[in-house]
């Protein structure tokens, strides 16, 4: 796989968690790794963390992903430091689960202005400092945006709106040089999406049954991937959704998991 050193990269949501996992990937081939989050203090905890894995530069730096000018200035800044941007991932993500009718209104706006608002607000604020041709942009995705699931609508709505993004920027912005996919991880342990979706270690077992591979990924996996994504041996893959889930998607147990909730 080829080697990220040198390569600008901007990782939203990167503060903790899978996204976290991406940049310590990254930054160990020698990735020069800008990361942000709503709460400065935990972008400069994660900066640090993220420094100690390589020799490259790295930007811990602050915004909500739903105010775009404040996104489009963190861009610009990190653009102007680090130089054109090689990747982008727009990680930012937002679940709590809940059965439809226990969800307010202000609890769906909320999860879709993070997740597919936020993912279009870091893409767009991105396009003018992308590296043309040669860039990469990745966003999260999940399961739910493939797979309905009980008390998780508003997610499912919010990811699957990402994943139409994803192909429609890639179908627009191929011309430019620019690829556009999606990665969609499985259950990945450590992160605050699994301690809320699998609260108990009756409901870790399930969620490890329901995957083909039979356990947990990390976060490195994912990050292993999106290097993967990122380098020349993918230059031909644009508009993908990809799913890193240990084969999680190809049955039906993940519907055992959620409603196992109700008990």
């Amino acid at each position: 796989m080829a080697n990220p050193a040198g390569k600008n990269v901007l990782i939203s949501g990167g503060t903790s968690g899978i996204n976290l996992g991406i940049a310590k990937v990254l930054a160990g081939g020698g990735a020069n790794v800008a990361v942000f989050g709503r709460d400065p203090e935990k972008s400069a905890a994660a900066a640090s963390a993220i420094d100690a894995e390589g020799s490259g530069q790295t930007l811990g730096l602050a915004a909500d992903v739903r105010d775009y000018d404040a996104v489009a200035e963190l861009v610009r800044q990190t653009a102007e430091q680090l130089g054109p941007l090689d990747l982008v991932v727009a990680g930012a993500a937002g679940n709590f689960p809940a059965p439809v009718i226990d969800i307010k209104p202000k609890g769906i706006k909320a999860v879709v202005d993070i997740d597919l608002l936020g993912t279009y607000h870091v893409f767009w604020a991105a396009f003018e400092h992308l590296r043309k041709p040669g860039a990469s942009l990745v966003a999260i995705s999940a399961p739910q945006a493939e797979v309905p699931m009980a008390f998780q609508a508003h997610v499912c709505a919010a990811k699957a709106g990402v994943n139409m993004l994803v192909k429609c920027l890639a179908l627009e912005w191929g011309a430019a040089g620019v690829r556009v996919n999606a990665v969609s991880p499985g259950p990945i342990d450590g992160t605050e999406g699994m301690s809320r979706l699998a609260p108990t270690q009756a409901l870790r077992d399930k969620y490890q049954a329901a995957t083909a591979l039979k356990r947990f990924g990390q976060p490195e996996d994912i990050g292993r991937f999106i290097q993967f994504l990122m380098s020349d041996e993918a230059a031909y893959a644009t508009g993908g959704i990809y799913p890193v889930d240990g084969g999680m998607q190809l049955g039906d147990a993940t519907q055992d998991c959620l409603t196992s909730m109700r008990k």
